[in-house]
């Protein structure tokens, strides 16, 4: 750097740091200790030169002032069907709308820079207006969809897109990449994206052939390509793990604890393949328990940088979908030498704990080791043996069945533990789809959450936090699993919510407590609408992600958190075993530290994503499968609970968790109106109300497998509760506001996009009916469970 260089830095930065002061050429030299006349000349040169470069200003007492730029305001783009849209820009505030004639064309998911052009109302909840100025990044770059084979001008055919968020939009093909055939799904790269020439068109080139759409498992794979989730191992990974041996080399097994004479099991679905824990337990004599869980050693066969390391990393984790997984590794490694099959010796990661009968943690090792697993359990044969005690089972483990009975005694010593420092369990059903030999729904069933599911989730909590605390206080760079302290915004209004039903809340709103949530989910167990406050209170929480700042993990009242237990399937977790490896290695000293000090966010940063990215591809195959599921169940009556109430209908889910919509317009006994407060609509003449959590019957009428939606009427209406809240007629909310807005962080649905489908519906002539379809454009959300955001609760279903 040069000194002329350096001066017009330091400069700048003084003016800067002084924003609100100007300065003559004088008084700036005594500030940066330059006030000697050999300095005066460059000082003034320099500023002549930061105000050509309308970096600095003169103002009117000839003194100069440094001119601030406003800093950009870039967010993402939520798109409505309608035309207008929200910015997403700042997690505490809420979401900026963006009228149709200032969106610039922006497509959902688009990272757009905006300026505000009305401030937010004070005291509202209500967000700034704003236009967008600039599309920073496009969040399409490439669309799946089916080809039709049409010449339409210069293009050889049209995408026909399956995304529901592009359903207002047309993709044209050019002939610069592959030709397909009519009825092939392709993906294809974006060239062109809507602009006002071409609002609602873009254009491309084929890049990819996916399958033809009616062969079994191409509506997967199309999901799996439109979420960008990496499934074809590379050449050179392939190489690498088939050069690994499958069995434990006697070089390999030096500087590790021998373990393989301690009766560790395995406890698994009968379907997984990828067996990553192992679990043994037995009772001490000074009355404590001792706990050891033990983990593959994944890291020893990943080696940092290695094509198999640089693979798992993209991947971060491993996706599970209804008949098939994308894995994280390649079977050689995952279903092979690092799944702890029974009798076979395998490297591990081990955590063995001390636990008193308060559940305290009082003693604690973390070491690698060799283990051998002495029986494959499963969930299954683990429950009959400690819930049912089924004879038969009891007989062919005989000689397990004891420590399956102190497992059974730690895990609810753990549970209680647990519960007093207010851990929120939620008890949120699980589907399981079966599917048929060419991929079609024939069932779906929930799955059972046993004593064994429960008893594994115990021990897995208690090893991750059992870690996270050791590193955490050793004072070392090491990556955590957080859960963030809820925002107090959302918390109110969940609060609100469940004020509306009757249900207290003690304790003060502004210093939130886990334990405080868990009163209110021991207020509603077993009731009709335990579910839906459930995933209202989900839905008022922050995501679990990874960081490399421990700041504890709400949802589980820990102090301490970290992911250690399933590095086959979770980046994460491998990560956290070559932390452990690297400061036994090399100490705890500086230079030891600094190794991982910068590469740990990053690590975090894309954890976090591949694991969104993982969560939003499995739901988005689950609601198609469902869809599917219901096609062949159109006409149908079912029982159904409300499990959200918008403007434009109610949404409901079934006993199976399909869920759906009774739109407002097919609403026909009544003319209804919605009441913000009460989270219901009412009926205004027979004053009918349909609230969350409320027990229902429905018609199937209408399913779009392609957009996964699934559509109700109401059977018996006339059923319904009646109320005596009126809603105010001049009460502009119930018109829907902008065409349907969205209701601005107010209870998780701000970042649903609506679909309007006028012109779809048939009406039967009533009068009601057609004027509520009037009333509010039809609209889409999706609620899914957030569960899998809290942590133990292994979803291991391959």
């Amino acid at each position: 750097m040069t000194t002329k260089t350096k001066l017009k830095d330091q400069i700048l930065d003084y003016l800067k740091d002084n924003a609100n002061v100007s300065f003559s050429a004088e008084k700036l030299g005594r500030a940066l200790k330059m006030d000697d006349a050999e300095s005066f000349t460059p000082i003034v040169q320099t500023l002549a030169e930061l105000e050509r470069e309308k970096q600095v200003e003169v103002t009117d007492r000839g003194e100069f002032k440094a001119i601030i730029k406003p800093q950009a305001i870039v967010g993402t783009f939520h798109a409505n069907d309608k035309g207008f849209g929200f910015v997403d820009y700042d997690p505490d505030l809420p979401d900026m709308y963006i009228n149709p004639d200032h969106t610039m064309h922006a497509l959902n998911g688009d990272q757009v820079e905006v300026k505000i052009l009305r401030p937010a109302k004070p005291g509202s909840d209500q967000g700034p207006e704003g236009q967008v100025v600039k599309i920073v990044e496009h969040n399409y770059d490439q669309i799946v969809g089916e080809f039709k084979q049409e010449t339409v001008g210069d293009y050889i055919g049209e995408i026909l897109l399956k995304d529901k968020k592009l359903s207002n939009y047309r993709f044209f093909v050019n002939d610069k990449g592959l030709k397909p055939m009519d009825g092939q799904v392709v993906t294809a790269t974006v060239a062109t994206y809507p602009d006002d020439e071409v609002p609602q068109v873009m254009t491309g080139a084929i890049n990819e052939v996916i399958g033809d759409k009616d062969e079994p498992g191409i509506d997967i794979l199309s999901v799996i390509y439109a979420h960008d989730v990496p499934h074809e191992f590379p050449k050179e990974v392939m190489d690498e793990a088939n050069k690994i041996p499958l069995k434990v080399l006697p070089e390999e097994k030096k500087g590790r604890e021998d373990i393989t004479d301690q009766p560790l099991v395995t406890i698994d679905a009968i379907e997984s393949k990828d067996l990553d824990d192992a679990v043994v337990a037995w009772k001490m004599d000074n009355g404590h328990y001792h706990l050891g869980v033990h983990i593959a050693d994944v890291s020893h066969y990943v080696k940092p940088g290695s094509a198999l390391d640089k693979e798992a990393f993209k991947r971060g984790t491993s996706v599970y979908l209804t008949d098939r997984v994308v894995p994280m590794l390649p079977k050689r490694l995952s279903n092979g030498i690092c799944s702890l099959n029974p009798g076979e010796e395998r490297l591990s990661m081990s955590c063995e704990m001390e636990i008193d009968e308060q559940g305290r943690i009082v003693k604690h090792r973390i070491f690698p080791s060799v283990m051998r697993s002495h029986a494959r359990m499963t969930y299954k044969a683990v429950n009959r043996i400690l819930e049912s005690h089924d004879a038969k089972t009891m007989a062919e483990y005989k000689d397990l069945v004891p420590m399956f009975e102190t497992m059974r005694d730690i895990h609810k010593i753990l549970l209680n533990a647990r519960k007093r420092r207010g851990a929120i369990d939620f008890e949120a059903p699980e589907a399981k789809i079966i599917v048929d030999d060419k991929g079609h729904p024939t069932d779906i069933q929930l799955r059972e959450r046993g004593l064994a599911e429960r008893m594994i989730e115990s021990f897995m909590l208690a090893a991750n936090e059992t870690v996270a605390e050791h590193y955490y206080k050793e004072h070392v760079p090491f990556l955590y699993r957080i859960h963030e302290q809820p925002d107090n915004e959302k918390i109110k209004s969940f609060f609100e919510f469940l004020s509306v039903f009757g249900i207290n809340a003690h304790g003060d709103v502004n210093n939130i407590k886990p334990k405080m949530l868990q009163n209110v989910l021991k207020q509603v167990a077993g009731k009709p609408e335990e579910q839906m406050v459930q995933v209202m209170m989900l839905r008022s929480m922050q995501q679990a992600k990874y960081d490399d700042e421990e700041v504890g993990h709400f949802g589980l009242g820990a102090n301490y958190y970290t992911h250690f237990t399933s590095p086959i399937r979770r980046y994460p977790d491998d990560t956290v075993h070559r932390l452990i490896k690297w400061y036994e290695k090399y100490g705890k000293g500086e230079k030891a530290k600094a190794a991982w000090r910068d590469r740990l966010p990053e690590i975090a940063e894309h954890a976090s994503f591949t694991e969104r990215r993982g969560i939003d591809t499995e739901r988005d195959v689950d609601s198609m499968k469902k869809a599917e599921y219901m096609e062949d169940h159109v006409g149908e009556t079912f029982d159904a609970v409300v499990s959200s109430v918008m403007k434009f209908g109610l949404f409901v889910e079934l006993e199976n968790t399909v869920e759906g919509l009774i739109h407002i317009s097919v609403m026909n006994d009544d003319y209804y109106e919605y009441s913000e407060k009460h989270m219901a609509l009412i009926g205004r003449s027979h004053h009918r109300i349909f609230q969350i959590g409320q027990p229902i019957k429905v018609k199937l009428v209408r399913v779009d497998k392609d957009l996964r939606e699934v559509d109700f009427e109401l059977v018996n209406p006339e059923e319904a509760p009646t109320t005596k809240i009126r809603v105010p007629h001049n009460d502009d909310r119930r018109r829907g506001g902008r065409g349907g807005r969205r209701n601005n962080n107010r209870h998780g649905h701000n970042k649903e996009h609506f679909r309007n489908t006028q012109g779809k519906w048939k009406h039967d002539g009533h009068e009601n009916g057609h004027r509520n379809n009037r009333q509010i454009n039809r609209g889409r959300t999706r609620h899914h469970n957030n569960s899998r955001d809290f942590e133990g609760r292994r979803q291991r279903r391959h």
